[in-house]
């Protein structure tokens, strides 16, 4: 039996405990003689990662973007299906999960064949090979009337389907809101309204079939008051934020640097500020990467032609907390449990694995952890195949310095493990 004993670290930032480790369960913890200053954390779990494979792997394999996971403290993540091919038949989904990995990789199944939006997926032989959660995401599911279907056969089973809100017609083929000073002006508009439009519509759908309903990556004011009127009439309706919808705007992609070209695109300050208190206050449940690489060559391109995306894995974790600290009392350090809360229990209990995952740091748990230094300061460093974020080279205030799955080391560069 593999044993591990974590000295002086401080759980959730509290006092310093001995953690003892043995089997991969936590079986004890102690107050510490000797303190030290890392923080201890549940693993991280994605609820939303590109990790390319089948098809993609010359910007992302499921070996690399796992290991990109680990260095972000993160001990799981779900699997977007718009790879080549697409994730929408069992076969695939075995093929997923046979892949080795640095963290557990949870496969979602595509909502409709091919991700075209005109067939349905059968959802049960999905559901009996471990899927839980379903999404188009790439595409948003336009017609309303297979929204209303794939909602109410995920509802039978308790599955949950995620929404990439994004109305074809209303946002165009651009690719950024166009910028408040009226600088950039060859580029059609991608209106807010063409989110918040969807969002309101399978808000409403969600409330007609009693289904789980996620919205990916939410990026603006309108998106979010209208989840806060389905939460205030507590109808099942999560959401998600990026990181980078957190900390950029607009005005980051005025010069059309390819590394700010996003779906959904950067928006404007106020829909900013308005993601940070929906987070805070719980309107936006969890904080999900969209990790979403590219070769160099293909990202390089002019701003047309470039693919959307920014990778994040590697980055999520000082990203929020710098997005974060607007929320917390001056003089306080970051609020560890909040942290917790939304990168790691509430991810996994969307995603149908919070008996395993998103645990809480305490005796016959799982150890899924990740050590934190919280006043490190030094450049973030990329291990996954893709180098594609404005964040390359930056330095914050925060890093991952180790993390474990049952207790075993997937991210130790510094050996801060015993």
């Amino acid at each position: 039996m593999t044993r591990r004993l974590l000295r002086g670290v401080r759980p959730y930032g509290a006092a310093p405990m001995d953690v003892l480790i043995e089997g991969g369960i936590i079986t004890s913890i102690t107050p510490a003689a000797t303190p030290g200053p890392l923080v201890l954390l549940p693993g991280f779990v994605d609820l939303h990662t590109h990790l390319r494979e089948p098809g993609g792997e010359e910007a992302e394999t499921i070996l690399t973007g796992t290991r990109a996971a680990a260095a972000g403290g993160y001990t799981a993540v779900v699997a977007m299906a718009n790879t080549a091919p697409v994730i929408d038949t069992p076969a695939l989904v075995r093929r997923v999960l046979a892949a080795e990995a640095h963290a557990d990789v949870h496969p979602v199944s595509a909502i409709t064949h091919g991700l075209a939006g005109t067939s349905l997926v059968d959802m049960e032989p999905m559901a009996e090979e471990g899927v839980r959660v379903f999404s188009d995401d790439g595409r948003c599911l336009a017609d309303p009337a297979l929204m209303r279907t794939a909602l109410r056969r995920a509802g039978r089973s308790g599955l949950l389907v995620a929404q990439h809100a994004q109305d074809p017609v209303l946002a165009g083929g651009d690719t950024r809101a166009l910028d408040r000073t009226g600088v950039v002006l060859d580029v059609q508009e991608w209106p807010a309204l063409a989110e918040a439009v969807i969002v309101a519509r399978d808000v409403l759908l969600a409330s007609d079939s009693g289904a789980r309903l996620h919205i990916c990556h939410v990026s603006t004011r309108a998106s979010v008051e209208v989840l806060r009127w389905a939460k205030s009439r507590g109808l099942p309706v999560t959401a998600e934020v990026t990181p980078h919808h957190l900390t950029l705007t607009e005005a980051d992609a005025a010069g059309r640097d390819p590394r700010y070209k996003m779906n959904p695109p950067l928006r404007a300050p106020d829909d900013v500020r308005a993601l940070r208190e929906a987070l805070a206050e719980g309107i936006i449940d969890v904080v999900a990467t969209d990790h979403a690489p590219h070769p160099a060559d293909r990202k390089a391109l002019p701003w047309p032609q470039a693919p959307f995306g920014v990778i994040g894995l590697e980055t999520a974790l000082p990203v929020v907390v710098e997005a974060m600290r607007s929320f917390w009392p001056p003089g306080d350090g970051p609020s560890w449990e909040q942290v917790a809360r939304v990168m790691s229990t509430e991810p996994a209990r969307l995603a149908g694995i919070g008996e395993r995952h998103g645990r809480p740091i305490a005796v016959g748990e799982p150890a899924h952890l990740c050590l934190v230094d919280p006043g490190a300061d030094a450049p973030v460093t990329l291990y996954g195949r893709s180098a594609n974020t404005p964040f390359a080279g930056r330095s914050f205030g925060v890093r991952v310095v180790a993390t474990l799955r049952a207790g075993e080391p997937t991210h130790d560069p510094d050996e801060a493990l015993d």
